[in-house]
């Protein structure tokens, strides 16, 4: 499973941007993804207090957007 956060700068609220988390939870359930994300996603706020959360999503690696 993957956590995609949108995530957009305090200092600047219109620049934002797409980060990936890999998230190993051995199950492919997007249900327990969403229930336990929470402390993952926290961690991730916790180094990057530059910028803010606007969104977030658990998806698996199949689904997980491709850059082109």
């Amino acid at each position: 499973m993957w956590i995609l956060l949108t995530v957009c700068l305090m200092s600047a609220p219109d620049s934002c941007r797409e980060e990936r988390i890999s998230w190993s939870m051995d199950t492919r359930d997007s249900m327990a993804c969403l229930l336990h994300a929470q402390e993952t996603i926290a961690q991730w706020q916790s180094t990057h207090r530059q910028w803010k959360i606007r969104n977030w999503r658990c998806v698996t690696k199949r689904d997980l957007p491709t850059d082109i």
